[in-house]
C-alpha cells in the first residue's frame, strides 16, 4: 500500500519534472525576449533622455533668445510709443500754430481795416485843420497888412510887376508915396521903376538875384527912401530914428506857415502873381505880438 503510494508519487513527480522541463525553455525564451525588450526599451530611454537633455539645452537657448526678443520688442514699443507721442505733440502744436496764424491774420486784417479807417479820419481831420489854419492865417495876414498900411504906411499893389509903396517916410509930408516896382520872371528879379530914383539900385538888384532875399531888399529900399527924405542925416541916426518910430506900436504876428516867415525875421509875406511870395518888411517891433492877436488867442 505504501509502495503504491510512493510509486504513484514518483510517477506524479516524474510527470511534473517532464512538464517543468518542457516549460523551462518556454519560460527561458520569454525571459530572454523580455530582457531583449527591456534592453531595447532601456536603450530607447537613454536615447530619449539624451535627446531630452539636448532639447532642454536648445529650449534654454530658445528661452534666452525669446527673452532678448521680448526685451527688444519692449524697447521697440517704447520707441514707437515715444514717436507716436512726439507725433501727437507735433500735430497738436501744428494745429495750435495754424489756429494762431488764422487769429493773427484776422488781427492783421482788423488792424489794417482800423488803420485805413484811422487814416481816413486823420486825413479828414487834417484837411479840416489845414482849412481852419489857412483861414486863421489869412485873417492874421490881412490884419498884419492892415496894420502895416495904417501904421507904417506900407502896401503892395500887383500889376505888370509888384509895386511896393511906402508912406510915413517924410516927416514933413507923411502922405507922400515912395515906391519901387519889381518883377520876378524866369528866376530873375528886375527893377522896373523906382521913385525917388536911387543911384545904387543895380548893385542892390544884383545882390537880390544872388541871395534871393526879397524882404532884405525891401528893407534896404525903405532905408534908402528914409535917407532921401532926411536929406543928408547920418545912416546911424536914421536907423535909430526909424527903429524908434517903429517900436512905438507893436505889430501883429501871423501864425507860422509856409507863406509867412517866422517872427524872428521881422517880415510877413503873401502870394502875388504866379505863386511867388512877396514879403512885407518890418523893424524889430514886428517881433512883438499885437494886443489884438493876444486877445484873440
Amino acid at each position: 500500500m505504501q509502495g503504491d503510494m510512493e510509486s504513484s508519487m514518483r510517477t506524479r513527480m516524474a510527470e511534473l519534472r517532464l512538464a517543468c522541463d518542457r516549460e523551462i525553455p518556454t519560460q527561458q525564451q520569454k525571459i530572454d525576449s523580455s530582457v531583449t525588450v527591456y534592453r531595447n526599451l532601456l536603450d530607447s530611454s537613454k536615447s530619449k533622455a539624451q535627446e531630452t537633455i539636448q532639447l532642454q539645452g536648445d529650449l534654454g537657448k530658445l528661452k534666452l533668445e525669446l527673452r532678448e526678443a521680448e526685451n527688444a520688442l519692449v524697447k521697440s514699443l517704447a520707441v514707437k510709443t515715444r514717436k507716436e507721442a512726439n507725433h501727437m505733440t507735433m500735430m497738436e502744436s501744428l494745429s495750435a500754430t495754424k489756429a494762431r496764424v488764422q487769429e493773427l491774420k484776422r488781427i492783421v486784417e482788423d488792424q489794417r481795416a482800423r488803420k485805413d479807417e484811422y487814416a481816413s479820419i486823420i486825413s479828414h481831420q487834417s484837411e479840416a485843420l489845414t482849412a481852419c489854419r489857412n483861414n486863421e492865417h489869412r485873417e492874421q495876414i490881412e490884419e498884419a497888412f492892415s496894420w502895416y498900411n495904417s501904421v507904417l504906411g506900407f502896401r503892395i499893389e500887383c500889376g505888370h510887376g509888384v509895386k511896393f509903396v511906402f508912406t510915413n517916410i517924410s516927416s514933413e509930408n507923411p502922405n507922400k508915396e515912395y515906391y519901387f516896382i519889381i518883377r520876378h520872371e524866369n528866376e530873375i528879379y528886375t527893377l522896373l521903376d523906382c521913385d525917388p530914383h536911387q543911384s545904387d539900385t543895380k548893385e542892390l538888384v544884383s545882390e537880390l538875384n544872388k541871395s534871393n532875399g526879397l524882404f532884405k531888399f525891401v528893407r534896404t529900399m525903405r532905408k534908402r527912401f528914409l535917407e532921401a527924405a532926411t536929406c543928408g542925416k547920418s545912416l546911424d541916426y536914421l536907423s535909430f530914428d526909424q527903429d524908434s518910430s517903429i517900436i512905438s506900436i507893436s505889430a501883429p504876428v501871423a501864425s507860422d506857415s509856409t507863406d509867412v516867415p517866422s517872427s524872428a525875421s521881422g517880415t510877413y509875406s503873401r502870394k502875388v502873381g504866379k505863386g511867388h511870395l512877396v514879403h512885407s518888411p518890418g523893424g524889430s517891433a514886428s517881433c512883438r505880438r499885437s494886443p489884438r492877436l493876444k486877445a484873440k488867442k
